[in-house]
């Protein structure tokens, strides 16, 4: 059985607690006491003490998260990106070889910071000379690569600034090839990823990137890479460091797992060692959130296209890049594609020659699409195979 229990109040104890009940209800407006609100503040799924950061997917350029991506800030050493990127062209197009002796000027000797101590006509092949530059970070080396190239820092830095143009980066401006404070010399962690999703397309960038030692002048010089996500962080491929107390902790860097890879940049981080943190933070949010979806690889043939006035009637069509989707955990069952081919092709074919395509959708929206290539060179066909394929059509026709 409940007891009721009542309480006989005084009429002066009465009328202040209603007094005190009143205030608290104009207090809290319509909705009830104002102590008794709950935060409705969305907590974002993942924060960063970078000024400015950015995670994408390597492969579709999908952007996973993003902070003030657009922000033009000092880049430090990140800087060397570009350097080595617009060094990496060069091998490839044939200007200059790794092989190539690289002579170091009064310029380049005299460079501060990071450096390898170079000697005025000290010479390293360029190979050496881009391990310096992406493994110990070294200034002088820069400078010294950059004048081999183009015949002056200047004109390298030119083509630095070209090259990041034609990337479609709007937010960047070189002013040196190494990174130390200059006026005007910025870029944005959006724009070091589009960098980074150009450089990695290079073995060779990958490669130098990813050396955790190296011994210089026969061992009497030892470099070490200054990326210790190599050494802490499983699936970590490359990328560069940045620090100067202007710019303060920098970090492009890419890593891989399961057939992921992604790309993070973190820039002016605060303290030591915190560019490293909020990287490995940016990949265990991407590898726990998302999943790559491979449909074929690069090379990989897709069909085939008809040939007319060729020496062969038939042509291969090959995927010019990977092709795939990246989707949360989860979704890979929503990703599908579509692919087009040419109906006929006339002789002659270049190899490389698109010839399709290939678009691939998450649920009906499209993500990505990569072209179709021929897979190797077709010339035109002579009179008389045209004539022979004639009569074997006509023959085949009559029977």
């Amino acid at each position: 059985m409940r007891r009721k229990i009542h309480f006989t109040l005084k009429s002066g104890i009465k009328l202040r607690i209603i007094s005190l009940i009143a205030v608290l209800a104009i207090l809290a407006g319509p909705t009830g006491l104002a102590f008794a609100q709950p935060d409705s503040t969305v907590v974002p799924e993942l924060q960063t003490t970078a000024e400015s950061a950015i995670l994408l997917e390597a492969a579709t350029g999908s952007i996973l998260f993003e902070k003030d991506p657009d922000k033009e800030l000092p880049p430090a050493s990140v800087t060397k990106v570009m350097t080595l990127l617009v060094a990496l062209d060069a091998v490839e197009n044939g200007r200059v070889k790794l092989t190539d002796k690289v002579a170091a000027s009064e310029n380049a000797s005299g460079m501060g910071g990071s450096q390898i101590y170079l000697e005025p006509g000290e010479e390293m092949p360029l190979k050496t000379m881009l391990i310096s530059i992406a493994v110990g970070s070294a200034n002088d080396a820069c400078v010294a690569v950059a004048e081999h190239i183009a015949g002056s820092h200047e004109a390298y830095v030119r083509m630095m600034n070209e090259k990041a143009r034609e990337l479609g980066c709007r937010h960047t401006n070189f002013v040196n090839s190494y990174g130390l404070p200059a006026e005007g010399h910025y870029t944005s962690a959006r724009d070091l990823s589009i960098m980074m999703r150009e450089a990695i397309k290079h073995p060779l960038f990958n490669e130098l990137t990813s050396i955790k030692r190296y011994d210089l002048r026969g061992g009497d010089f030892v470099l070490w890479n200054t990326n210790k996500l190599l050494w802490w962080y499983t699936g970590t491929e490359g990328g560069k460091t940045g620090w100067t107390s202007e710019a303060k902790y920098c970090l492009a860097s890419t890593a891989k797992r399961d057939n992921l890879r992604l790309i993070a940049v973190v820039m002016a981080t605060p303290e030591p060692r915190s560019h490293f943190r909020e990287s490995m933070k940016l990949y265990n949010y991407g590898f726990a959130q998302y999943e790559a979806v491979p449909i074929a690889g690069a090379g990989q043939v897709m069909g085939r296209v008809r040939v007319a006035k060729g020496t062969v009637d038939w042509i291969q069509a090959a995927a010019a890049a990977d092709i795939g989707a990246v989707v949360k955990k989860g979704k890979k069952d929503d990703v599908n594609y579509k692919i087009s081919l040419e109906p006929i092709v006339t002789a002659p074919v270049a190899k490389g020659q698109n010839i399709g395509s290939v678009t691939v959708y998450e649920e009906k929206k499209e993500v990505i699409k990569i072209d179709l290539v021929s897979v190797k060179e077709i010339p035109r066909g002579t009179v008389f195979r045209h004539m022979v394929k004639l009569v074997k059509s006509v023959y085949s026709y009559s029977r």
